[in-house]
């Protein structure tokens, strides 16, 4: 299996290597060959990311309890690619005895939980699962034992008020006074992003990127007939047809001349008749491998014998693409959210932008665990979420609107972009380039 999974990946990174040189839809992998791709991401993450995070954050013990249909979020991404779901009550428990010793990972189970948790609990020699998981937790002496469970942090809070409960109950003291949050360490799990993975995000980015050209096309698009509705679906049955799914319903909206402002975040766009001067937006996201991507562009409606968008809409996209380098530009490891949601503020007002900052983390969820870097209706810094700080090898959709006053249109004109990134502990690049120019509807040769 190794060795088909390199030879996997060596086929992905040669085509994602042809990124931006060559379009058309790449290579989408089999369910069969993605199955074995994260089955083996799951081993190594195992091997590098956990023992490294438990050692960052003092944990000597890990413990996720869960069960079928209420499964825990972190416990969904550590399942094997064949199971869909919990089975009956599962419990996962990761020790680290230290010394440099390779982790522990036990599933108090009747079975293993594929080829990381080995199967700890035979019920034929005790009946009872959670005075099983006791003994489990007694023999090994954890000084500082975590579960998933945190006030701020969705992700992070996967254990039921139930299980917490029964937890307390059936461990006996010192050991129940050792349980503390382990939010920092199912946070770090979520966001770290191994090179493996990066490999296919790349391929998983292209796919998204493609779909997108296709739809902001005139394969698509007829000026004059078709509406943002009829491009929302097409986005919606490309990506089923290429055995894909989607992780939210896509949004295709206009912005034109002397027309009323543009829908507020809180809703969503009605359907309108894409007319010849439009400016046209999407905000659009796919699951491929378990990797999400969240990306919002841009296209011009051509006007009869127009050959180029007008220069006034390049400014403005062009103001936009600066928005998002001043926020990348301040990636520092350390820094938390609302530190580099100031700093992008500060940096834009002195450069006579207009912003308004909403990034996030993203990775096996499209609105990740880790640092929120502003929401649209909190541009004074977001609590809690936003003081996290950003940590080396994390992935983020920098996604951002700057407002533009435009003379030609008598009104503001908002470039809302985003594009999905990468912090190496060093720079952010963005995994498959952004969208530098206007997308041209219809196509100039």
């Amino acid at each position: 299996m190794v060795r088909t999974t390199f030879l996997l990946l060596s086929i992905l990174f040669f085509l994602s290597g042809t990124v931006m040189t060559q379009s058309g839809m790449p290579l989408i992998l089999s369910l069969e060959q993605q199955g074995m791709l994260r089955d083996d991401w799951l081993k190594e993450r195992f091997t590098t990311v956990v023992p490294d995070l438990m050692r960052r954050e003092g944990i000597d013990m890990w413990i996720m309890i869960t069960r079928e249909y209420n499964e825990d979020a972190v416990v969904r991404t550590m399942l094997p690619s064949s199971w869909m779901g919990a089975r009956r009550t599962t419990m996962l428990v990761v020790y680290d005895p230290g010394e440099g010793q390779p982790l522990e990972t036990l599933a108090c189970a009747r079975y293993d939980v594929g080829e990381v948790f080995k199967k700890a609990w035979d019920q034929e020699q005790q009946p009872d699962q959670w005075a099983r998981l006791a003994e489990i937790i007694t023999t090994r002496n954890p000084q500082k034992i975590a579960v998933n469970r945190s006030a701020s942090f969705g992700l992070a809070d996967g254990i039921s008020s139930y299980h917490y409960d029964r937890l307390l109950e059936v461990v006996p003291k010192p050991y129940s006074d050792r349980i503390v949050n382990g939010e920092r360490l199912a946070i770090g799990w979520l966001e770290t992003r191994i090179p493996a993975e990066m490999v296919v995000y790349r391929q998983t980015m292209q796919i998204a990127h493609e779909i997108i050209a296709e739809a902001f096309s005139e394969r698509v698009i007829q000026p004059g007939v078709t509406t943002t509705e009829d491009v929302v679906w097409y986005l919606r049955e490309r990506v089923r047809e290429l055995g894909l799914t989607t992780w939210f319903h896509p949004t295709v909206d206009v912005q034109r001349a002397q027309e009323q402002e543009l829908y507020g975040f809180g809703g969503r766009p009605g359907a309108e008749i894409i007319r010849p001067g439009d400016l046209l937006h999407c905000d659009f996201g796919i699951t491929y491998c378990g990797l999400n991507t969240d990306t919002q562009q841009n296209a011009y409606i051509l006007r009869p014998g127009e050959t180029a968008a007008p220069e006034y809409l390049l400014a403005a996209h062009r103001k936009g693409l600066r928005l998002m380098d001043i926020l990348t530009e301040g990636f520092r490891t350390g820094r938390t959210g609302n530190e580099l949601l100031q700093n992008t503020l500060t940096t834009a007002g002195e450069e006579g932008l207009r912003p308004t900052i909403y990034s996030h983390p993203i990775g096996y969820h499209g609105h990740g665990a880790g640092p929120t870097i502003g929401l649209w209706d909190m541009q004074e810094g977001v609590p809690v979420n936003g003081d996290y700080p950003i940590y080396p090898r994390t992935a983020y959709s920098i996604e951002l609107n700057n407002r533009t006053y435009l003379e030609e249109w008598q009104q503001d004109v908002r470039i809302m972009l985003e594009e999905d990134g990468f912090w190496d502990g060093d720079r952010f690049t963005y995994i498959n380039g952004r969208q530098e120019e206007l997308y041209l509807v219809p196509r100039q040769k």
